[in-house]
């Protein structure tokens, strides 16, 4: 089972790697431009160890608990962990000193709790902030209209530094509806770079997911987040 496994995870990561190049052409970019973060909720530890041997460089963990119990089991060494779930203000200081990035950062009550932790360990920790971009009441996520007001804020705290921002848009019945979401994000991406905001780097776009992470990228991602597409589909009960 172990063997049929890796092997599908090996024929996924290429395909994949292959779509990603073949997006970022479409947008005058090279497969370089493109970080492939592969989404390892509920993935065994030596499953992922086996797709970073591949050449996978970014891992995501959804839950506090699921990253923990993994942590000492990941190969690290030349790859990078993030946190990509939600994540609350009392278990920040599990992991502020285990991952290179947390995005689905939403507020600034998380964001000042990130930097407290960061800072008792003399780190500054790297952030994206979540946007809602579909404004849907029973998701997380800064609303499009309240992101600037919130960089500004986030901004002024030391100890956390914005990279950029994330979004996770509905769930839509086509993909004409996917890319204008898309779209619209990217143009707040662009817009907010423009404004050159003190303290705030606008270098990461993460957005699109297994089955939409090729129209992300063709509108302007450069990390896409990739679960099941690399691992098979998962029991998520």
């Amino acid at each position: 089972m172990t063997e049929k496994l890796f092997s599908d995870v090996e024929y996924n990561y290429k395909k994949i790697n292959d779509r990603i190049a073949e997006a970022a052409l479409k947008t005058g970019k090279s497969r370089e431009d493109i970080t492939f973060l592969a989404a390892t909720k509920t993935v065994p530890a030596e499953v992922i160890n086996y797709a970073v041997s591949l050449g996978l460089d970014h891992i995501g963990e959804n839950r506090v608990q699921e990253l923990l119990a993994k942590y000492n089991d990941y190969n690290l060494e030349d790859c990078s962990l993030q946190f990509i779930g939600h994540l609350q203000t009392n278990k920040v200081k599990q992991i502020v000193d285990k991952v290179d990035l947390i995005q689905s950062v939403d507020s600034v009550k998380l964001a000042s709790e990130i930097a407290r932790q960061s800072l008792k360990i003399g780190k500054t920790t790297d952030i994206l902030i979540e946007v809602n971009i579909g404004k849907e009441e029973n998701k997380s996520g800064v609303y499009p209209e309240n992101l600037e007001e919130l960089l500004c804020q986030i901004s002024e705290i030391e100890g956390v530094k914005v990279k950029g921002l994330m979004t996770i848009p509905p769930i839509c019945d086509n993909k004409h509806k996917i890319l204008k979401y898309f779209n619209n994000m990217h143009n707040i991406f662009i817009d907010i770079s423009q404004k050159k905001l003190d303290n705030i780097d606008m270098t990461i776009l993460s957005m699109g997911m297994s089955a939409d992470y090729f129209e992300a990228i063709s509108e302007g991602a450069n990390m896409v987040r990739i679960g099941s597409a690399l691992f098979g589909a998962r029991d998520y009960t």
